[in-house]
């Protein structure tokens, strides 16, 4: 992908791209940029892990996410070295809908990257911080094409039944989720969100036990043309397991999917689309291979 032309270079996720106003300059010469969602994707919990293999052949954890003092998240051993081998080859930014908070208590293997996606899209962090001309292009844009987070809100708190809501949170002050009881969600009720939602510029997209409602023009695509801009790539890998990921995936040359998740049940695909067989944490060192692969290759 060219840091100034390439797959959907118009509408919102350009848009958003163009309107950050950071003024940084273009460097010289051109690298790899590979943007790659976390959970479910590179890294996961242990209810996700999907072992498919007798305990004695289990591959080796590396824990990678401490929460409350609990291991969370995980890769396995192979994965964290191609990880840092990654780092050193192409331009790596971890793409995620999870907040900052949420984010920085990930310590995957290698350097700090110097960019991440964080919010989907909500917030692009430059050396861990978050940059202010890109959150500020981005609330203008939701401010003119989607209804706001309290109405969306409200609908969600209204129509939601106590007996399946376990939670309900907003995320910088950006998108708003719901933690459900799967086995008591009714069939149905996530797609008849999704159909209020979508004639007021919003998606929905169901991740494991969370309800994400998250307005539209909200991309993790439109953050990673803009860190191609400023990084002076001139190509972009990506990888992703929901619904959220799709914008990412669609606007990469190349893009990888587990045989799990949302873009699996539905069926998902797009130009330049490969899915790997594996599933769980195996499909995330999977993935990890085909990255490192493409690298050495440039």
């Amino acid at each position: 992908m060219s840091a100034t032309s390439g797959p959907a270079t118009s509408g919102p996720a350009a848009a958003l791209s163009a309107a950050a106003l950071s003024g940084a300059p273009r460097p010289e010469g051109s690298r790899l940029l590979v943007a790659s969602d976390l959970d479910r994707t590179l890294i996961y919990s242990a209810a996700a892990l999907g072992l498919r293999v007798p305990d004695a052949e289990a591959p080796r954890l590396l824990c990678v996410e401490v929460y409350e003092g609990k291991p969370l998240s995980y890769v396995t051993e192979a994965a964290a070295g191609l990880l840092a081998e990654l780092a050193e080859r192409a331009v790596f930014v971890p793409t995620t809908t999870r907040t900052r908070e949420q984010y920085h208590r990930i310590h995957l293997p290698g350097p700090v990257p110097e960019f991440a996606i964080c919010a989907n899209g909500g917030h692009l962090l430059v050396d861990g911080e978050s940059d202010p001309a890109w959150r500020a292009a981005v609330d203008r844009r939701l401010a003119a094409e989607c209804a706001s987070l309290d109405e969306v809100r409200a609908h969600l708190l209204r129509s939601a039944d106590p007996t399946w809501l376990l939670k309900e949170r907003v995320a910088e002050d950006l998108f708003a989720y719901l933690v459900v009881d799967r086995s008591l969600l009714p069939e149905g009720w996530v797609k008849e969100l999704g159909e209020w939602a979508v004639g007021r510029g919003w998606t929905v997209s169901l991740q494991g036990r969370k309800i994400y409602a998250v307005p539209r023009p909200l991309t993790k695509s439109a953050a990673m043309r803009e860190v191609a801009r400023r990084a002076g790539t001139d190509e972009a890998l990506a990888a992703g397991d929901s619904l959220l990921d799709a914008d990412l995936l669609a606007a990469a040359d190349h893009s990888w999917r587990p045989s799990h998740g949302e873009l699996a049940d539905t069926g998902w695909t797009t130009p330049g689309l490969t899915v790997v067989p594996e599933r769980g944490v195996a499909a995330g060192e999977a993935i990890l291979r085909h990255f490192v692969a493409a690298a050495t290759m440039r």
